[in-house]
This record gives C-alpha cells, structure tokens and sequence, in this order.
C-alpha cells in the first residue's frame, strides 16, 4: 500500500470549498455531494501520488513541489514534500487565474 502524507488545509482553501459546495447545493443536493466527493478523492489521491498531477503552472519559481489538477470546474492548488500534503488554493476555472 503507498504512503500517505498528512493532508493539511489552508482556512481560505477550506472556506471556498465549502462556500462552493454550499452554492452547487443550493440548486441540487446530490450534485454537491458528487463534486465534494470527486475533489475529496483526488486529494486523497495527491496524498498518495502527487506526481500524478502536472506542476502548477501558475506558481511562480515553482521547483516542482506545487502542483494542480481541474475537477468539476475547480482548480486545486497544492503543495507536497515527503511527509505533508498542503491544500494551498481551491479557485473555480471560471476565475481569472491568479500568480502565486
């Protein structure tokens, strides 16, 4: 089985998923639970394989450690090292993209 880093949030990563969730919900209660559990079961993923996913391009003097995927129109941002997993940004794909 492979190891899995400790998964740490950012409070405003956290705060947008749950305000983003909160919307979708607002309209369809099951549709809230399928992005939740869609954006939840790729981070778990990261957590295990985060090379998986591609540099984030967005990231300015990114080294590699910080890296993105797209579900469901959100971009998830994170940064990983050997022990740790850090939701750093959670920003819908509508947004205008940010540097960070």
């Amino acid at each position: 089985m492979p190891f899995t880093r400790e998964i740490i949030w950012r409070t405003p990563a956290i705060i947008y998923l749950e305000k983003a969730i909160d919307y979708i919900r607002e309209d369809s209660v099951k549709n809230a639970d399928i992005v939740a559990n869609a954006i939840l079961s790729s981070i778990e993923k990261a957590a295990r394989f985060p090379e998986h996913f591609p540099p984030d391009k967005y990231r300015l003097n990114n080294s590699g450690s910080f890296r993105a995927f797209e579900i469901y129109s959100f971009r998830v941002s994170f940064y990983y090292n050997s022990e740790i997993l850090r939701i750093v940004r959670i920003r819908h794909t509508k947004q205008k993209p940010l540097n960070y």
